[in-house]
Parts: structure tokens; sequence; C-alpha cells
């Protein structure tokens, strides 16, 4: 394993991979996001489970402080934004957002989000309901089988990719992920309170763990 600034080439593209679980795209200045999950909180409070208010807080704090340090251009959430029903996180978000007039908002509906069309009307954000072409990229929120268009490399979400990793004293761990095989990347999800897909790399493919606010090549 090695850690430093993680810039990985796509497509002759140049995409930051970040400790925050997010990629800045350099070449267009676009912060990609995957799975934030807003809401969420708030629901397992209404179920009488008790997560931590900071947990999501956390994450608006880091989304804000990515729109800020990179000067983001553009932003796209490849889906599930939104977590559930309405409730107070999704107005938190919607402020935070209109504080970045010069900013494109763009969301790739994911399946969590059907129950926000008409808040995100009300939204600065154009909404996207299946994927989105932004040359190179396909962005899109479930991962596809197979990609087939090699025209377009493939960004997606949704499974909230994980590898397990051997220890010393046969342990194990489970961290999250970038994920990137041969025509088909998997951002890792953004938020903090989120579980993972444990996902099995071929031998070509390339994985980037999460581990102590680093990210880590996994060879």
């Amino acid at each position: 394993m090695h850690s430093t600034l993680i810039k990985h080439r796509v497509y002759q593209q140049t995409l930051q991979l970040l400790p925050q679980k997010a990629i800045f795209w350099e070449e267009q200045q676009a912060l990609l996001i995957a799975n934030l999950h807003i809401g969420k909180v708030r629901h397992f409070h209404k179920a009488g489970i008790p997560i931590p208010d900071k947990t999501w807080l956390k994450d608006l704090l880091n989304l804000q402080a990515l729109l800020t340090q990179y000067q983001v251009k553009t932003c796209y959430f490849l889906g599930d934004l939104f977590h559930s029903v309405h409730n107070s996180e999704w107005e938190v978000l919607a402020k935070l957002l209109a504080t970045y007039p010069h900013i494109k908002f763009h969301l790739i509906r994911g399946n969590h989000d059907h129950q926000a069309d008409d808040f995100c009307s009300q939204l600065p954000m154009s909404v996207h309901p299946e994927s989105l072409l932004v040359p190179p990229f396909h962005l899109i929120h479930e991962p596809l089988p197979a990609p087939r268009n090699t025209d377009y490399y493939t960004l997606a979400g949704h499974i909230h990719p994980g590898v397990r990793l051997d220890g010393l004293g046969q342990q194990q761990m489970c961290l999250p992920c970038f994920y990137f095989a041969k025509q088909q990347g998997i951002l890792p999800a953004f938020a903090q309170f989120s579980g993972l897909g444990i996902v099995q790399p071929k031998k070509e493919d390339q994985v980037f763990v999460i581990a102590e606010e680093q990210v880590i090549e996994v060879s």
C-alpha cells in the first residue's frame, strides 16, 4: 500500500480521490459525490434509534469545506442525495446550496430520491432522472452490469463499495473504497452513517481505500 495525494487518470482526465470520499475532477473544477443520504439520521430518530446529530452535520460541513476549498464550478450528486421523507435536514442542505449561487448543482436521481422531486424543484439544482453524459464520463447512480460504450467511462455510486483487508494476527477490517474497473468506477458513500457493499476486485481493477482520513491504493 502507499498513500499520497491520489490523482487517478481516466480517459486523459485527472480525478483527485479525496479522503472525504468524494472526487474532484480537475479539468472541469467539478466535485462528484455519491450517497449523501440527507435526512437519514432524522428518519432513524423517528424510529427511536438514537443516531448522533453530529453525524449528518459533519457530512454537510465536509461538503461545505470541499465546495469552498476546491473553488468548485460544478457539483454532481450521483444519486441518493436524500433519504426517506422531507425533514429538517433537507432544509439545512437547501440553505447550504443557496450560499453558492456561482456553482451549478446536478443530481442524477437515485432510488432514495424519488420522494424529493417537489423539494428539488425549489433548489438551485438540475435533476436528471437516469443519467448524465459529461464527456468523457457517463454519470449514473446504479452501476451498470457491463458497460459497453467505450466512448464514455461510467462513474456510479449506489452500492457503498468497500473491501475486506486481512491484517496481522488474522484479523480483518472492512474499509470504504474507490473502485475502478476498466470501463466503470464506483464512488464510496459520502455519508458518515452508511454501510458497505463488499466488492471483489479483479486483478486488473484498481482499488483505493479510505482509512484514517487518508486515501491509500491497495496493490
